[in-house]
C-alpha cells in the first residue's frame, strides 16, 4: 500500500473507515467465492485484500485508543 492510499484512510472519519471495512470484507468474500470455483483472475489481489483489512482495523483500534486517552 502507497503512502499516499495510508494517509488517505488516516484521514477517513471512524464511519466512512467502518465502510470501508465493510467493503474490503464483502471482496474477499467475492474473492474467496471466486478461488473456491477456480474463476480467481488475480490471486494475489486475496492477500492484498487482507492486508488492507489489517491496516484499517489498525487505524481504526489507533483512533480508539486516542479517544480513550482524550
Amino acid at each position: 500500500m502507497k503512502k499516499t492510499e495510508l494517509s488517505k484512510i488516516r484521514e477517513m472519519s471512524a464511519e466512512e473507515l467502518e465502510k470501508k471495512l465493510a467493503d474490503l470484507k464483502e471482496e474477499l468474500f467475492n474473492l474467496r467465492f471466486q478461488h473456491a470455483i477456480n474463476q480467481l483472475d488475480n490471486p494475489k489481489r486475496l492477500s492484498a485484500v487482507k492486508k488492507e483489512i489489517a491496516v484499517v482495523k489498525t487505524i481504526i483500534r489507533e483512533n480508539e485508543i486516542k479517544n480513550a486517552e482524550a
